[in-house]
């Protein structure tokens, strides 16, 4: 662990210790593991998947912006109580179509995961009946400059006590300073987003210094 100001922090040790005394993931999360290394294509941390499968234990409608190839839809999907379901926003036809294969390997039912094929504002904005919600959890990790944008779609379309979880809020140490940002790089959406989600008394919010930082709120009731 790392020592601080504030206390000890967990560092590589710790979170592989981790790991190791829990279950493995299963094998079809490893599968697309390795498929999306070599690729380059952006996945959720394991660490932070376990933490979304957590969270997606009780939640039985759940709307997803940002598939990829299905590793965090994959790890929500395994989690959900029977009968739950998973509407995930996507617009690229061939990622997604390989995320429906992991899916089935995972033994998830085509009906379990309803797959939107178009940018997610577009989707929003055109009013997609798939999307209607009312939503229990939705998770954000697609284009982190729209990240406010999703939010606003995404609220009226959330049911009461509803979890909002985002990836990527720490964005490698550039929102919070600790590394050098770019201009357009999404830095500054990703920190007005921050702040507004744990500055706004309608949710109970904090982030989770776990994978690229996991955003994690809970709406009110009554809000």
């Amino acid at each position: 662990m790392v020592k601080s100001e504030r206390g000890w922090w967990p560092g590589l040790a710790d979170l592989e210790w981790i790991d190791s005394i829990a279950l493995p993931p299963h094998p079809v999360l490893l599968e697309v593991e390795r498929a999306a290394a070599p690729e380059g294509i952006p996945i959720l941390d394991r660490d932070s998947g376990r933490a979304l499968a957590v969270l997606a234990a009780n939640r039985r409608r759940i709307v997803e912006v940002g598939t990829a190839i299905g590793y965090s839809t994959l790890w929500m999907a395994l989690a959900q109580p029977a009968g739950g379901t998973i509407v995930t926003i996507d617009p690229n036809p061939e990622r997604t179509s390989r995320a429906r294969e992991f899916w089935r390997s995972a033994g998830v039912a085509d009906e379990a995961v309803t797959i939107v094929g178009q940018p997610a504002l577009a989707a929003f904005e055109a009013g997609v009946s798939a999307l209607d919600g009312p939503f229990d959890l939705a998770f954000i990790d697609a284009l982190k400059s729209e990240y406010q944008d999703y939010l606003d779609a995404l609220l009226p379309r959330l049911a009461p006590g509803a979890l909002v979880v985002a990836d990527n809020v720490l964005w490698s140490g550039r929102t919070s300073g600790s590394r050098p940002a770019r201009p357009g790089d999404g830095t500054a959406e990703l920190q007005a987003f921050c702040r507004r989600v744990l500055g706004d008394p309608a949710f109970s919010a904090t982030i989770l210094p776990i994978g690229d930082g996991l955003l994690v709120a809970a709406l009110r009731d009554g809000s």
